[in-house]
């Protein structure tokens, strides 16, 4: 097997592991409250990232305060934000158009470049924004539905990806280089000194944690967190950056094909068709990411 198909396997399975982090939410939402299973997932994820730094002798940058603070910002919109308000949301929401939604994280990310950054857009990147608009407009709006749709819950969902959107601006404006490793191990430590607060003053679901969503934390921390971010990097560095963003199209196909197979959920027609716009706007960004690589 050469590098190059070998980075493409570590890529997707990073990206399967991304998409079934919709349904350990989603059974987490369950049986504990949001900054409750947030803290828990950090403080189970952050010793083992502690270790591989030592194992790797990773060694921690010097910042200064300006980084500190947008790495406080950043642990508190990518990962308390995203985790607390995909919770959140997958309590009124079904997986499936959870998967859908968090899809839109290329996209969504490249609109707030636009909007923030004041980055000049491309032709294709426009079409790409259309298109994702489109499928979460086609799932969020579905007349007479009821029971697991809800246009709230998408809202968080919603929210979810804008809050990593940002992590993803705040990271570019950065002006110190941290290794990844480093910068997984802070956002870990970060986001569960953000957590904490809240979670001792979050009110304790009715009949406490369940069996499930205790397993669900825990497979959260250490499967898709650590094992997500080890083959994701392995495989970011068997190809290029723009080969690797093709492969974030794999992630709300595995959630929804996670939902219908582990939750039993049944898919709509619109959710097809949100599904396919949203497929079609990410890998639109790709190739227009491949293709100005080979044109430099």
């Amino acid at each position: 097997m050469s590098k190059q198909v070998q980075g493409y396997v570590f890529l997707t399975l990073a990206m399967v592991l991304v998409g079934s982090t919709v349904i350990a939410s989603k059974i987490i939402a369950v049986g504990l409250p949001p900054f409750t299973a947030t803290a828990l997932r950090f403080a189970i994820a952050f010793p083992v990232f502690l270790i591989l730094m030592r194992v790797t002798r990773t060694g921690w940058p010097k910042l200064d305060r300006r980084a500190w603070i947008l790495l406080v910002l950043q642990a508190g919109a990518g990962s308390v934000g995203y985790t607390t308000l995909l919770i959140s949301g997958l309590k009124l929401t079904s997986a499936t158009d959870a998967g859908v939604i968090i899809g839109t994280l290329p996209v969504v990310s490249a609109a707030i470049a636009i909007l923030i950054l004041g980055e000049r857009p491309h032709r294709f990147t426009l079409i790409a924004i259309v298109l994702a608009t489109a499928g979460v407009v086609s799932i969020a709006f579905r007349p007479g539905e009821n029971g697991m749709h809800s246009l709230v819950g998408n809202a968080l969902i919603f929210a979810a990806v804008i809050c990593e959107g940002l992590f993803i601006l705040l990271n570019k404006r950065l002006r110190t280089p941290i290794p990844p490793l480093a910068l997984s191990t802070l956002m870990t430590g970060l986001g569960l000194a953000v957590a904490v607060v809240p979670a001792v003053f979050e009110t304790p679901l009715a009949g406490g944690m369940s069996t499930a969503s205790f397993w669900a934390v825990i497979y959260y921390a250490i499967v898709p967190t650590v094992g997500g971010f080890l083959l994701w990097y392995a495989g970011a560095a068997r190809v290029s950056g723009a080969e690797a963003s093709l492969f974030t199209a794999v992630a709300p196909v595995s959630a929804v094909l996670f939902a219908v197979i582990l939750l039993a959920e049944p898919v709509s027609r619109n959710q097809i068709i949100g599904i396919a716009c949203v497929l079609l706007a990410v890998m639109g960004l790709g190739l227009q990411s491949l293709k100005a690589v080979k044109s430099v």
